[in-house]
């Protein structure tokens, strides 16, 4: 019996490193989510109806000046959190690259000419995200030492 459920698990395996048709004509990078399907699954809620001032998909005069930004900025900023809208959009189990996927896809589906990020598009990300993490905590310091003051 073990020898079956380790053949069935290795036989799952191989199976699932075989890339689908699907996979290889969507607009991701390896084993992410299309910038679509990130939109239905977390984006939707907000970006469909226009919760809390976030653009609307599709409303080119409200994405003109986030687009301006920017693809490695307003998709950095947004993973950290900005204005309204959390950290991660809310969804922490999708990954950066996901994420990025999505921000690309609303900003095109908005006006902008962005495509899915490719690998120096995700490191300026990582590296504009850090910046923005770095300055958020030393705000967040320096607040706290003047309440500590207080």
């Amino acid at each position: 019996m073990k020898h079956l459920t380790f053949t069935s698990t290795l036989f799952a395996l191989a199976l699932s490193s075989i890339p689908s048709v699907a996979a290889s004509q969507n607009d991701t990078t390896k084993g992410s989510k299309t910038g679509e399907q990130v939109y239905q699954q977390a984006c939707v809620a907000c970006h469909a109806t226009g919760v809390a001032s976030a653009p609307k998909l599709g409303d080119k005069t409200a994405w003109a000046p986030l687009i301006e930004e920017g693809q490695h900025i307003l998709t950095a900023h947004a993973w950290v959190g900005v204005r309204a809208m959390p950290a991660q959009g809310g969804a922490p189990d999708l990954s950066i690259e996901e994420f990025a996927n999505a921000v690309a896809w609303m900003a095109s589906a908005s006006g902008g000419d962005w495509k899915t990020p490719d690998a120096d598009m995700m490191k300026r990300i990582r590296h504009e995200a850090a910046e923005r993490l770095e300055k958020e905590i030393k705000e967040k310091k320096a607040l706290r030492k003047k309440l500590e003051h207080d």
